[in-house]
């Protein structure tokens, strides 16, 4: 199944546009075509001008997205240790936090934790309705805050004084690919249950858009809070208005719903979402979830094959257990080889001074030469050259808004396992 759709960057952050695209169904991917306190220490380290880069990271250790902190937090690793063993004029210094959820709200200490170390950078939140909790103090500070996965639409058009990235693509587009899935299954009525905050609203909004553009019909789309337990009137509510498919725009939460879905709603009209698209194995007995679908931005993990290998080997050899999660991996990679690159080519840590390069060095202006590594990018330069990295998760391409103009949307399906593969 392969989805194309080509973004359009924006003039300016002072009038922000949303991403539109046309969504064609077609065979395996879904490619889409698509700053501190005054921010971080302005000196350039005491031996030969080296910069030292400190980054903060507000990752999901804990709350409803916490499966997909492990993948980030290794992506975040492994790029600092690729950066400082390619000895280019800039070492990188990770200090990992907790973003937590809505719920437990890890990060009301997390984040002032961090800008008390004085980052150049925040790398979170994952989760969109998370990030919304804090942009306005990590950006009101004068920081860089880059998320590896936020999606909701919410930030294009945010006041963020120039300082807020995403390596992840607007949910504009994958609401749009989710949509016209569904419909190209042969599907006419949707049910949707909907995490009620920034995410989860705006994706099942262009989700239903979408589908509705194509001539399908929404007849239910009741929503919950973070920090429900209990969903019983939620999946009562879809199933009495007898859809032909249900979307599950949730996070970790889909876990507790789902066996009270299937027991009386066939798998293989069920539809899945980056928020909880995991690989559920031995959880439910084996073919629970046989031929549901779902939609992640990124490239997959079969495309992206050694990266993951060598993102694994690298995690297990830090102590760690062998990652069994790829989401947002890449991007988080991208993110820190991102940041590292802008703030070699301003020749400083200082949170302004990376955000005006960050466009820069992902190919958005300057008429860069292409490199796909951090070690080449910065031969480039520290040569007196622009470099246009080409990242791990896709081309990136910021426009002048922070958002990547060029990403991919896989869509994926179930099998007997109870995992999922491209489809």
């Amino acid at each position: 199944m392969s989805v194309f759709a080509k973004a359009t960057a924006s003039p300016s952050r002072s009038k922000r546009t949303l991403l539109s695209g046309l969504a064609i169904v077609g065979a395996s991917a879904l490619v889409l075509a698509g700053c501190a306190t005054d921010g971080g220490d302005t000196s350039t380290g005491s031996e030969g001008g080296e910069l030292s880069l400190k980054l903060g990271t507000a990752l999901p250790v804990t709350g409803n997205l916490a499966f997909l902190g492990p993948p980030e937090i290794a992506g975040t690793e492994y790029a600092a240790s690729e950066i400082n063993a390619a000895d280019a004029g800039i070492q990188i210094e990770l200090i990992q936090g907790d973003s937590g959820d809505t719920d437990n709200k890890a990060y009301e200490t997390e984040i002032p934790r961090l800008l008390g170390e004085d980052v150049s950078a925040i790398l979170g939140a994952a989760s969109s309705g998370v990030s919304l909790q804090f942009i306005d103090q990590v950006v009101g500070a004068g920081v860089i805050q880059f998320s590896p996965a936020n999606t909701s639409a919410a930030f294009t058009e945010y006041d963020d004084k120039g300082l807020y990235f995403r390596t992840a693509p607007s949910d504009v587009l994958q609401g749009e690919v989710l949509g016209n899935l569904i419909a190209a299954d042969g599907h006419e009525t949707l049910g949707m249950i909907v995490l009620n905050d920034s995410y989860g609203t705006g994706l099942a909004g262009y989700t239903q858009e979408a589908f509705e553009a194509a001539g399908g019909e929404v007849v239910a789309q009741p929503t919950y809070n973070t920090g429900d337990t209990t969903f019983d009137a939620q999946i009562s509510e879809v199933l009495a208005a007898d859809p032909d498919a249900i979307a599950l725009i949730t996070f970790e939460e889909v876990s507790t719903m789902l066996p009270s879905i299937v027991s009386s709603f066939s798998a293989e009209n069920l539809y899945f979402v980056d928020g909880n698209l995991a690989n559920f194995g031995d959880e439910f007995a084996a073919g629970t979830l046989t031929g549901a679908k779902g939609t992640l931005p990124g490239l997959s993990v079969d495309t992206i094959a050694d990266f993951t290998s060598a993102l694994n080997e690298f995690y297990v050899g830090s102590g760690q257990p062998e990652l069994e999660e790829f989401s947002y991996a890449a991007e988080s990679f991208d993110s820190v080889i991102l940041l590292a690159l802008a703030s070699l080519a301003a020749g400083s840590t200082d949170s302004a001074a990376i955000a005006e390069k960050l466009q820069e060095v992902s190919g958005g202006s300057g008429n860069g030469e292409k490199c796909t590594t951090f070690a080449d990018c910065a031969e480039i330069i520290n040569g007196g050259g622009t470099a246009d990295y080409d990242g791990i998760s896709g081309p990136i391409t910021f426009d002048e808004l922070g958002d990547p103009t060029e990403a991919t949307i896989g869509v994926y399906q179930y099998g007997e396992d109870n995992t999922y593969s491209a489809y």
